[in-house]
């Protein structure tokens, strides 16, 4: 039960102050890819390069995810994401006083690994405030941040870029996250099933030791790196390959993350709703992330498609797709772990995504740079999803709560 002094629906409060939380990082990492045309004219970089940047972001996203997560068990999820936001808050304005792509790369370092916090930090909040029924939805809900901060930013970083600089973009949206930050310290309270102080966080090594996290490991390194060529390349497609303008992006960009903000509550609903119905954890979660692959299967055909608006109509549904599997996925740890590993546990699996990510970014920045061909990720994209589901059954045939 909650206790008397939290009013039983304030975890929805909690839900929306994640949301927000979500939409500031989100924003923070998307101005880069946003501005990348500009930049590369002003500042000067090849391909590679910008895959090596791009790749610093994700190695230190990689190393950050770990080091929050058990941070984060250990100290708490209040002081935890308040260090995390006020960190990644800085490194992206001082994104605006970079000169060259060292000076890029290293914001994008000191970006990556404050932004690691995010998501141990969330998935583990979720845990704490959420019954099992409900944490799929909650997650999809508060996921719902990474496409609203997508959609938000081409709105309005070319508006600030054309009045002010591309400087100021950093500077007015790294500052928002210290507003964020005075609105969790002040609503944040003790969540209901925090565990307790005297509970130490599950060592890694016990973590380690479960198949069930190998599985989700190789599930997340071989598919969030898709997520991040939507993220960082569709704004470069759409301008090499149909050319778009930067000033034509904002509406192609706003379907296709919104069409992620549905997947994404989509797939939390989904599952929820079966598990509402009487189906097994097992069966919901797999159920919905069977779904989730389906609609992501026609990326294959995007390098075919001629007209700008048929490959985002096929990106808005491969975004949607991605994201219902991110809210079920996410929703695997706090079906298969104890609340007291739940941010450790998702910073171990968060890091196999990043160093999934960095090596995806790294290896398509040279193969753009060989060929200009982006038709192997499309078909990547397009096929990866039903392998991983295949593994993830193989090697966790049942859900059920791993006792530590």
């Amino acid at each position: 039960m909650l206790p008397p002094q939290t009013p039983p629906r304030f975890r929805w409060v909690v839900c929306g102050l994640l949301f927000l939380a979500t939409t500031i990082n989100y924003m923070d990492r998307q101005i880069f890819g946003i501005l990348a045309p500009v930049l590369e004219k002003e500042i000067g970089w090849s391909q590679a390069q910008y895959g090596l940047m791009v790749s610093a972001f994700q190695a230190a996203y990689a190393l950050g995810m770990p080091v929050f997560g058990r941070l984060i068990d250990t100290i708490g999820t209040r002081a935890g994401y308040a260090l995390a936001i006020g960190w990644w808050s800085l490194a992206a304005m001082a994104h605006g006083a970079a000169r060259s792509p060292f000076g890029f790369s290293a914001a994008r370092a000191a970006l990556g690994f404050g932004e690691a916090g995010n998501f141990p930090a969330a998935v583990k909040s979720v845990s704490e405030w959420f019954p099992q029924k409900e944490c799929a939805l909650a997650i999809g809900l508060f996921n719902c941040g990474s496409n609203v901060g997508a959609i938000i930013t081409p709105l309005v970083v070319p508006w600030i870029v054309l009045r002010y600089g591309w400087q100021w973009a950093f500077y007015s949206v790294g500052a928002v996250g210290f507003l964020w930050l005075i609105l969790w310290l002040a609503l944040n309270r003790k969540p209901p099933i925090a565990p307790s102080a005297s509970e130490p966080p599950v060592s890694w090594a016990r973590l380690l030791n479960c198949r069930a996290t190998w599985a989700i490991m190789a599930a997340r390194f071989l598919t969030d790196p898709v997520w991040w060529f939507y993220l960082y390349w569709t704004p470069k497609f759409l301008h090499e390959k149909h050319g778009l303008s930067i000033g034509d992006l904002g509406a192609p960009l706003v379907v296709i993350y919104l069409s992620a903000d549905a997947g994404s509550v989509f797939g939390g609903w989904l599952s929820s709703q079966l598990l509402r119905r009487g189906w097994s954890v097992n069966a919901a979660r797999k159920t919905a992330i069977f779904v989730a692959a389906c609609l992501v299967a026609p990326m294959t055909l995007a390098p075919c498609v001629e007209s700008v608006w048929g490959v985002v109509a096929i990106l808005s549904l491969a975004t949607a797709g991605h994201q219902a599997w991110a809210a079920n996925m996410f929703s695997m740890l706090a079906d298969l772990y104890p609340p007291r590993a739940t941010s450790t546990i998702t910073g171990i699996t968060g890091l196999s995504a990043s160093l999934g990510g960095m090596l995806a970014a790294t290896a398509l920045g040279f193969a753009l740079q060989a060929t200009g061909s982006y038709t192997p990720a499309f078909l990547y994209a397009g096929c990866s999803y039903f392998l991983i589901l295949a593994i993830l059954h193989a090697a966790i045939p049942r859900f059920e709560r791993i006792e530590m």
